[in-house]
C-alpha cells in the first residue's frame, strides 16, 4: 500500500458493521483524501473507555500523502476522532461545511490543539486536492450545513451520501435534488450511502409533524411548565423547539453542556433565533410554571445528564414540581431501554406527567433515510455500484438488496468490512484482496490505544468476579515463608462472612507458595504459579474466577547472634 498505484482504492477504516466511528479514504497516486473521523461510544462491556476511535496506522504509514479531511457534517460518529487524529497523524487541512467547522473548533479548543488549517465550504466550492476533485452538494439531515461529497478521480467518480434523509417540509434548507440529479447525469461510478434506517420501509417522518406535536402540547399544558430532553446535536429539533418557545410567549433554559454549546454555536451561526429566549436557571425559578421551558440532555437516562439529576431530586438548580410536563423527544438508541425506564419510572413517582415518542405522539424523528428514501438516492444518483456504509452487518444487507430493487446488478453491490479495499480502475470496480488494520482504537482518559483487549478482559472479569489479592512474606535467601499469606478480596466474597472460605484459600496459597519455594522458583515463575493454581481452586471452590493479585515481599530474616 506504500507503493503509488495508478488505480483509485476506496479504503474503509470505520463505520461498516457499526453505527459510528465512521471513516475512509480515497487514494489516487500519491494523493488520499480522507472523508470523516467518527468515534463510537463505548458499550457496556468496554469499562472505562471513554471513546472508541478508527486504527490510523494506514495513515501513518502513508501520512506524506495524505492532502485533507474532508467533514460531511458536525455529528460527533463523523467528527469527534479529530482531536485524536491530529494527535498521531499530520493532516494539511481540514475542509468541513460551517456549523461542522464551529463544533470542531470548539473540540480542539477544548483539548488546548492548537491548528490553523481548518476551512469552511459550502454547496459551491470545488476543491482540486492533487489529482483528486472534490466537490459537494447540500442533504437533509438532523443537522444543519450536512452535504454529500463527490469525488472525482482519472477512473471515475465515487458519491458519498453522509448521513441523510429526503424531508419535503424540512425545518431547514431542502436537500439540493436539482444538484444530485446533475451528478447522477455526468455519471457516477460508486455510490457509498447511509444504511442506518434500512431495515425500516416507507419515508421516514417529517420534521415538521415533530413541530406539530410539540405544539399541541404547549397549546394543551400552556399554564404548566414543560422539560423537553433531546439529543443536543439534533440543531433542527432545538431550533423548532425554540421557535416553539417563541410562539407560546416562553423563556427557555439549557441544561447541559453539549446543549449549551450546541444552542450557542447554532444562535452564533444564524441556524437558531431568538437569542433573547435564554435565561438563567435562577430567572426560571422566578416565572410562573406556563412562563418557562427547561432544555436539557439526558433522553437516553444517562446517569450524570440533566434530566437525570432532575428525577432523582439531585440537580443544584431545579426541582421537580408535581405538575410538571416532560417531553422525550428522541427514540431510544440500541441499549439504553432500561436507563431511559429508570427515568421515566422515577419521573412518574414525583407526579409528573411524561411524553414519550408514539406512533400517536410523534415527538421524535429520524435523521436517516428509509428504504423509499435510499431507493430516491439511488434514482437519482444512478451509480453502477453500490457499497452501504454507516450501519450493522444486517442494514448493509438489506440496503445491498435496495440496491438491487433498483436495478443494481447483485455483482455491483459490495458489503465490505472495516479495512476492506474496493480498487477502481477505467470506471470498473472490484474488491481488492489487500485490508488494512481497521481494528478499534481505545481511549481512557489522556491514554490513546494503550488499553489492549487483555486490559479489557481483567475488567470484565473484576466487574463481574472480583479480586483476590495474596500478601506473601518469605524469605528467598532461605526460601522459607516466614508467616502464613494474607488474603483480602474486593468484589469476591465479603472475608468476616465467609471466614472457612478464606481459610481455606490461604491454606491452599501456603501450600503452593512452599512448593515454589521448595522447588527455588524464580520471583516471577512463582507469581505464574500462585495465579494459575488458585484460578483452578477458586473455581472449584466457588465457581467463580476473580482476578488473582500476588504480592511477593522479600524480607531479610534478622540474624540471631
Amino acid at each position: 500500500m506504500n507503493k503509488e498505484t495508478s488505480e483509485t482504492k476506496i479504503i474503509v477504516l470505520g463505520g461498516l458493521g457499526e453505527v459510528g466511528k465512521n471513516m475512509y479514504c480515497v487514494m489516487h497516486k500519491d494523493d488520499i483524501v480522507i472523508i470523516d473521523a467518527g468515534i463510537c461510544f463505548p458499550v457496556g462491556e468496554l469499562l472505562g473507555i471513554d471513546y472508541v476511535l478508527p486504527d490510523f496506522t494506514f495513515l501513518k504509514q502513508n501520512q506524506d500523502k495524505i492532502r485533507a479531511l474532508v467533514i460531511t457534517h458536525g455529528h460527533e460518529d463523523h467528527i469527534g476522532g479529530i482531536p485524536f487524529l491530529l494527535q498521531t497523524v499530520d493532516i494539511p487541512a481540514i475542509y468541513a461545511p460551517n456549523q461542522a467547522k464551529e463544533l470542531i473548533a470548539l473540540k480542539l479548543e477544548d483539548r488546548n490543539i492548537r491548528y490553523d488549517s481548518l476551512f469552511v465550504y459550502t454547496d459551491q466550492t470545488v476543491l482540486k486536492l492533487g489529482s483528486i476533485t472534490v466537490e459537494f452538494f447540500r442533504t437533509t439531515h438532523s443537522i444543519p450545513d450536512s452535504h454529500g461529497i463527490a469525488v472525482t478521480t482519472e477512473d471515475g467518480t465515487v458519491v458519498t451520501t453522509g448521513d441523510f434523509k429526503f424531508d419535503l417540509t424540512p425545518i431547514g434548507p431542502m436537500a439540493d435534488l436539482h444538484k444530485m440529479a446533475e451528478i447522477g447525469k455526468r455519471g457516477v461510478d460508486l455510490l457509498i450511502s447511509d444504511s442506518t434506517n434500512a431495515l425500516n420501509e416507507g419515508m421516514s417522518i417529517s420534521e415538521s409533524k415533530v413541530d406539530n406535536a410539540l405544539s399541541d402540547i404547549f397549546d394543551k399544558y400552556s399554564t404548566n411548565r414543560i422539560i423537553i430532553a433531546t439529543f443536543a446535536s439534533n440543531i433542527y429539533r432545538l431550533k423548532h423547539i425554540v421557535e416553539t418557545c417563541y410562539k407560546h410567549n416562553r423563556k427557555i433554559c439549557v441544561f447541559g453542556r453539549s446543549m449549551e454549546n450546541n444552542i450557542q454555536i447554532s444562535i452564533n451561526g444564524g441556524y437558531i433565533d431568538h437569542r433573547e429566549l435564554i435565561i438563567t436557571p435562577e430567572e426560571a425559578n422566578n416565572l410562573k410554571p406556563g412562563e418557562v421551558c427547561l432544555l436539557c440532555t439526558g433522553s437516553q437516562g444517562e446517569p450524570l445528564a440533566a434530566l437525570s439529576r432532575i428525577a432523582d431530586g439531585s440537580h443544584k438548580q431545579i426541582k421537580l414540581r408535581p405538575d410538571d410536563i416532560v417531553i422525550f423527544s428522541s427514540s431510544p438508541i440500541p441499549g439504553n431501554a432500561l436507563s431511559i425506564s429508570r427515568t421515566i419510572n422515577k419521573l412518574y413517582l414525583k407526579g409528573v406527567k411524561v411524553f414519550t415518542n408514539t406512533s400517536l405522539s410523534e415527538l421524535h424523528t429520524s435523521g436517516h433515510a428509509n428504504q423509499e428514501e435510499l431507493k430516491l438516492m439511488i434514482r437519482l444518483i444512478k451509480p453502477k455500484y453500490l457499497m452501504p456504509f454507516h450501519g450493522d452487518y444486517r442494514m448493509l444487507k438489506e440496503h445491498a438488496n435496495v440496491g438491487i430493487e433498483c436495478g443494481i446488478p447483485k455483482e455491483n453491490t459490495f458489503v465490505v468490512m472495516n479495512g476492506d479495499i474496493l480498487s477502481m480502475k477505467n470506471h470498473v470496480i472490484t474488491k481488492s484482496h489487500e485490508t488494512v488494520p481497521a481494528g478499534d482504537v481505545y481511549v481512557d482518559g489522556n491514554r490513546i490505544g494503550e488499553i489492549g483487549s487483555a486490559v479489557i478482559r481483567d475488567r470484565k472479569i473484576m466487574a463481574s468476579d472480583g479480586i483476590l489479592v495474596v500478601i506473601a512474606n518469605i524469605d528467598m535467601d532461605h526460601h522459607e515463608l516466614l508467616i502464613r499469606p494474607n488474603i483480602a478480596t474486593r468484589g469476591f466474597i465479603q472475608v468476616n462472612e465467609n471466614e472457612d472460605v478464606i481459610r481455606d484459600i490461604e491454606n491452599h496459597a501456603t501450600n503452593i507458595i512452599r512448593h515454589c519455594l521448595n522447588e527455588k522458583m524464580a520471583y516471577a515463575d512463582m507469581k505464574s504459579t500462585i495465579i494459575n493454581e488458585l484460578d483452578t481452586y477458586l473455581q472449584e471452590l466457588t465457581g467463580r474466577r476473580p482476578i488473582v493479585l500476588p504480592i511477593i515481599l522479600d524480607i531479610k530474616k534478622p540474624v540471631t547472634l
